[in-house]
């Protein structure tokens, strides 16, 4: 497993990926500051985090697009899966380099926090409840991204399909006022990571949206485990 997430790491500073990345997001990162802390002259980061929401949205896909779709298209899958590592680590190793790359790539966000102490102090509980929000929301999306990035060897559909997806989910309160059923109301309201990364936005870390947010990792991780194991028979 060490030798596969270290590959991956390499992968992305090996080619320009992980700097765009990197350097996107703090780009997102330092506007909205400005815009909204140092210019609207406030300490609440909560519109900050808010924004760069979307641009999660955006990075989670980028950031997966090749993990699995690259070792079809260059045809070494096959060395991969019969290598001595369990699909699940298999898995768990590309998921382990993305979600370093974005917690990287947020990093930004608690250097901004530190600027704004040398101006007024901000609550911390709140920055800190923000930044635990984003990092669920992209671990989520990234094991959803890499669990589409499964099933194709280019990358863009990798990415247009995780970013479909991703949209889907986050968007699913909205179909609450289209459908009439009680019961898709109810399970479209449940299963919106707006909804859920509402909370964090205000400094609320809620048991229920964090068990939420490390179920679908963990669910789609699972699934992406059980899509190598039937590619390794097809």
């Amino acid at each position: 497993m060490r030798a596969i997430l270290k590959r991956e790491l390499q992968a992305y500073f090996f080619s320009p990926l992980g700097y765009v990345v990197i350097a996107v997001m703090y780009f997102f990162t330092a506007y909205y500051f400005f815009t909204y802390n140092l210019y609207g002259n406030t300490t609440d980061t909560s519109t900050l985090f808010a924004m760069l929401f979307s641009v999660a949205l955006f990075l989670a896909p980028v950031l997966t697009m090749r993990l699995l779709s690259e070792e079809r298209r260059a045809k070494t899958e096959q060395t991969l899966l019969t290598a001595p590592v369990s699909r699940l680590g298999i898995v768990l190793s590309k998921y382990a380099a993305a979600l370093l790359m974005y917690l990287l790539a947020i990093s930004g966000t608690l250097v901004m926090a530190l600027v704004l102490q040398y101006y007024a102090r901000p609550d911390w509980p709140v920055v800190l409840g923000n930044f635990i929000g984003l990092f669920l929301l992209g671990a989520s999306l990234i094991a959803v991204c890499l669990f589409v990035s499964a099933f194709t060897e280019s990358q863009v559909m990798a990415a247009v399909g995780g970013f479909g997806v991703s949209l889907f989910l986050i968007l699913a309160d909205a179909l609450y006022y289209v459908v009439q059923s009680r019961a898709l109301r109810a399970l479209f309201a449940q299963f919106s990571f707006n909804r859920r990364y509402r909370g964090f936005t205000l400094g609320i870390v809620d048991l229920q949206d964090l068990c939420f947010f490390v179920s679908v990792a963990g669910l789609f991780v699972a699934l992406t485990a059980v899509a190598l194991e039937r590619r390794r028979w097809v």
